[in-house]
């Protein structure tokens, strides 16, 4: 896989680990380097009892001792205050050496962009910004903002804003003819710090609740996933950790008896099969009832090989099927794939910036003998030749 991408000439990728186990990155990115690509390793914040000063400063330096290309400092929830930020970008920075620190954050308690300045003058010199309309919200900070308010600080940013407001009216127009939703500033929210639940992730609990015709019991199912957290030993709140505790929270809350049911990937979780960090700090008494099933004994006995590239090639189109089309069809399924290929085609956005050539080049695939404009003054035909 990766030697295809490295071809293709995409030489530097983001690595995480949800456990910010960097033993397990630091391997990888070995293997990554003999293949041509940099890697650049992600320290996820979060909080919890378990989070601590110590435990982010010994992360640093585990991070540090895989010697990667950078190090990116990455606060997924928006939950980092400026306080917050100061102390653990200054501590990080003081475990990693000389390796280049990257600061990103989610806009989505509305914190992100006043983080982001803290980060820079703690000594942060790349930070993740967004293009309006797709700024704000649950994304990144706006490059415009956040360009602004540091040059409102006296630093002096590299970046050439003067050719980006074509960027933002061409997704603005976009957003507005397809009815699809824009980003902006959000409220803080003091319950974010309880639940920690990423903001797309509420909006599909939200959903999800509505379909069972449940949505009035989504404020139970934020408070239950604040507890299941706490029992299942304060996973990061990123996927597929994200995803296993609010699944069975609204489980919990739905069944009306605790871990009385219990998903798959939970009694997964609590073998250990997604690292034994979590199971071994799991509560025990939760622990040994999501382990006291069935369904739990006979996902303990199952075998999971891991197939050779000769099976999976055979499994998705066999050896006719290119490298890169192996590789859709592995990691995003034949059913994108395909999708893909019976997909309309592309529509094609005017170009507003140049209106009257776009028309003509519209006019111009249609089978018209001749096209003739007049606005004021001005008057132009143009006439098929033959």
């Amino acid at each position: 896989m990766i030697s295809t991408v490295v071809k293709y000439g995409i030489d530097l990728t983001r690595t995480s680990n949800a456990w910010n186990n960097f033993t397990l990155l630091g391997k990888e990115a070995i293997e990554l380097k003999k293949l041509g690509m940099d890697t650049v390793m992600n320290l996820i914040y979060a909080i919890s009892p378990r989070h601590t000063d110590e435990y982010y400063a010994q992360k640093a330096r585990d991070a540090a001792a895989c010697k990667p290309y950078r190090l990116c400092f990455k606060d997924v929830g928006g939950m980092l205050t400026p306080e917050r930020t100061r102390t653990l970008v200054r501590l990080i920075k003081q475990n990693i050496g000389d390796i280049p620190l990257e600061f990103h954050a989610h806009c989505n308690n509305g914190l992100a962009p006043f983080n982001l300045l803290e980060a820079v003058k703690a000594g942060v010199r790349i930070v993740h910004t967004a293009i309006p309309p797709l700024a704000n919200g649950s994304s990144q900070p706006s490059i415009f903002n956040v360009v602004g308010n540091l040059r409102a600080l006296g630093y002096q940013p590299r970046v050439n804003t003067a050719v980006l407001p074509p960027v933002q009216e061409h997704f603005s127009r976009i957003a507005e003819r397809e009815h699809l939703p824009t980003g902006a500033p959000r409220e803080y929210d003091q319950a974010w710090y309880g639940h920690q639940v990423p903001g797309g992730m509420i909006s599909n609990l939200r959903h999800q609740l509505k379909l069972m015709g449940k949505e009035e019991k989504l404020p139970h199912v934020l408070d239950e996933i604040t507890q299941v957290r706490a029992e299942l030993g304060y996973p990061i709140m990123v996927t597929p950790f994200a995803q296993f505790v609010g699944s069975q929270a609204a489980i919990n809350v739905i069944v009306g008896e605790r871990y009385k049911e219990a998903t798959d990937p939970v009694i997964q979780y609590a073998l250990g099969q997604w690292g034994t960090e979590g199971a071994d700090y799991m509560d025990p008494a939760v622990k040994a009832k999501i382990l006291d099933r069935p369904r739990a004994r006979e996902i303990a006995k199952t075998e999971h090989p891991e197939p050779s590239l000769a099976e999976v090639r055979k499994q998705y189109g066999g050896a006719h099927l290119s490298d890169e089309e192996l590789l859709l069809r592995y990691y995003a399924g034949p059913e994108f794939v395909d999708a893909l290929k019976s997909a309309p085609a592309r529509k094609n956005y005017a170009n507003m910036g140049t209106p009257l050539v776009r028309l003509i080049e519209e006019l111009g695939r249609k089978k018209l003998g001749h096209v003739y404009i007049r606005k004021g003054d001005f008057a132009l035909t143009v006439r098929r030749g033959g």
